[in-house]
């Protein structure tokens, strides 16, 4: 066969052929709807992983883990809590311990063990991805500078609270967490946060309401459908949550934060936006927006997704059993009886250096 027939052939050929089909996207996920007709956000879902709110430096502007680093950390993880679960040496001193342990732990702290611990056990994947933070804007995956006007006011602002904090004297000097009264590290949001343990939540929908239970301390978030904010005075914990759908998505902003409740230096102008849309059977996507302009000069935010747990959730009972507020005010009412002892009886009413009548 010449080359110009053969040419001839497979021209033909090719032609008889049937075309190839182009590619198709696979259909979105649909949610299924509740009883209200609303995109079904219920259950109970954890936010536990080992990716870090803000991105260590060594990934730059790197949004995704190569397979190789997801198996460092993971690994790292997975042989530290190892380490966790041996028994631990009752001979063991503080002194032993190592300073920094990992986890965020230092010090005393490292004497926990693995029990006491639920970071999870993998890196946060979006959309199948590995991600090396939690925020993805900004590009290098970090909270933004505050602006210059706002510098100052953060500085005098955390150096009051310096002075107060570590006061024993009184329960009101004490940390929020300290006093079972919101959770630890923005658990309870927004914007919720995963710490070392307590990662669940259980989200419950009616039909002007969705409620958001946090397993750390208690704390219960109740978003107000179809609702307008409260007046600016009234500044309940948590903020003030309102929410609306849109399509597949519950959209809830929060504003009125409370002053001891600031978020990263922000508080009473602080406004964040949360996005929930359920994207597969056991997966909600959650997205974060963080702005005010009196603190950085452009909004911020992020993403990573619920996984489905098994539930139900336990009560945290935050109090129960827990000595230790008590014993911090029983320390500060023992200081003081030292420091006036041997001093002298305070005046009695009517005597010349009391003052009053006899």
């Amino acid at each position: 066969m010449s080359p110009a027939t053969w040419l001839a052939v497979a021209a033909l050929a090719l032609a008889a052929a049937p075309a190839l089909a182009a590619p198709v996207a696979a259909p979105a996920y649909q949610a299924p709807k509740n009883e209200y007709g609303q995109p079904d956000l219920q259950g109970v879902w954890t936010n536990a992983t080992l990716t870090e709110f803000e991105r260590p430096a060594d990934y730059g502007d790197r949004l995704v883990m190569t397979p190789e680093e997801v198996a460092k950390v993971e690994g790292a993880n997975a042989k530290a809590m190892a380490e966790g679960n041996a028994p631990t040496d009752p001979k063991l001193k503080v002194t032993d311990l190592p300073y920094d342990c990992g986890r965020g732990f230092k010090g005393v702290d490292c004497g926990y063990n693995s029990g006491w611990v639920d970071p999870g056990s993998t890196v946060m994947r979006v959309h199948g991805e590995p991600r090396t933070s939690l925020i993805t804007n900004p590009a290098n995956g970090r909270v933004p500078p505050v602006l210059p006007g706002a510098r100052e006011r953060l500085r005098a602002m955390y150096g009051r609270f310096r002075a107060a904090f570590g006061r024993a004297d009184n329960p009101e000097t004490r940390a929020l967490g300290e006093r079972c009264l919101l959770s630890f590290g923005n658990s309870a949001g927004p914007v919720m946060l995963p710490l070392l343990y307590n990662n669940n939540y259980q989200i419950v929908q009616t039909r002007d309401e969705v409620a958001i239970l946090v397993e750390m301390v208690h704390d219960v978030r109740i978003v107000r459908l179809g609702a307008t904010h409260l007046p600016a005075s009234m500044r309940p914990w948590l903020g003030d949550s309102i929410g609306h759908y849109e399509g597949q998505t519950l959209v809830v902003e929060t504003t009125n934060f409370p002053p001891q409740q600031n978020f990263h230096g922000a508080s009473e102008n602080l406004k964040v936006t949360e996005r929930f849309t359920r994207v597969a059977p056991g997966r909600i996507l959650y997205q974060f927006t963080v702005e005010d302009p009196t603190v950085w000069a452009q909004p911020w935010g992020g993403e990573y997704e619920f996984a489905a747990t098994k539930g139900p959730i336990y009560e945290y009972a935050c109090h129960e059993g827990n000595y230790a507020l008590r014993d911090i005010l029983a320390g500060a009412r023992a200081e003081e009886q030292q420091a006036t002892a041997g001093a002298p009886p305070p005046p009695m009413p009517g005597s010349a250096t009391g003052g009053g009548t006899q």
